[in-house]
């Protein structure tokens, strides 16, 4: 093969290599990865649609898209399903609120002061892996079967999440601004307000995600023994007399909680940390 033949087999091969490479250079661009975050679960929708249509899957136990679509849109129009929602969002936010704030104040503090650590971290080792939502029955018993049983269980779980990252957060700070700190005689106040906090806020934020994801499961657990109404009890409720529709209602609401909350979260990270890489 000549040198003219073997330089023009190249350039055909290089320009049969340039649309992969841009199409792949698409979808690793920001509106490309926009764009598979849209795709993704849409295309599993519509493979989910198209099983329950063609008798593929029994409609019994997975019923379609659409029809659990029609049924939370008439829970939506009779006002069912935002009571539902209504409660179980005002237990998320005041447990999550009661954990959170005790959990960023007790993470500093265990960061920035060894005593602090010494006594906290023992008992967090000790009671951190027991599962949460097996001390609602303690709960109950100590606060009866009201809201305050639902606040003390997410505030317990949201609690540990919070004050380990923000502890770790706080211990990552590199030293010399302590010390810049400490050679300015700033005051223990203004090392914890000042220097402590802004430098862990990264950690204690993704600790605040964890804290609302691990929010959200335990309040549906926690509603599905413990509770007369919200997310948890329909889709309780729905199972025990078969209404299958419903309780997809109940599980499609549950994913938008957490998306709103992550989306939310997200938000505020973009405010407080804005020189965090994207």
């Amino acid at each position: 093969m000549n040198q003219t033949a073997l330089r023009e087999e190249r350039i055909e091969i290089g320009a049969n290599d340039r649309p992969e490479r841009g199409v792949l250079a698409f979808f690793q661009g920001r509106f490309g990865m926009r764009l598979l975050r849209i795709l993704s679960p849409i295309s599993l929708i519509l493979i989910w649609e198209l099983a329950a249509r063609i008798g593929y899957v029994d409609t019994r136990f997975f019923p379609s898209p659409t029809g659990i679509l029609i049924v939370g849109e008439r829970m939506l129009e009779t006002g069912e399903l935002w009571g539902h929602i209504y409660i179980s969002g005002k237990r998320i936010l005041a447990g999550f609120l009661i954990g959170a704030i005790p959990g960023i104040l007790l993470g500093i503090a265990m960061g920035l002061w060894a005593p602090v650590r010494a006594i906290i971290e023992p008992l967090i080792d000790a009671t951190f892996p027991i599962p949460k939502i097996a001390i609602l029955p303690l709960f109950i018993m100590i606060f009866g079967l009201g809201e305050e049983s639902k606040y003390a269980i997410i505030a317990t779980a949201v609690i540990y999440l919070v004050l380990i990252n923000t502890a770790a957060g706080v211990r990552n700070i590199d030293k010399i601004y302590l010390d810049v700190g400490k050679n300015f005689n700033a005051g223990k106040i203004l090392i914890f307000t000042d220097i402590a906090l802004p430098g862990a806020l990264p950690m204690i934020l993704a600790g605040l995600k964890l804290g609302m994801g691990v929010a959200l499961l335990v309040i549906v657990s926690a509603e599905f023994v413990g509770a007369k109404s919200g997310i948890g009890y329909l889709i309780w409720t729905s199972w025990q007399v078969f209404e299958v529709e419903k309780m997809y209602v109940g599980l499609v609401v549950s994913a938008l909680l957490g998306i709103a909350t992550a989306v939310v979260l997200d938000w505020v990270e973009r405010i407080l940390v804005p020189w965090k890489p994207r």
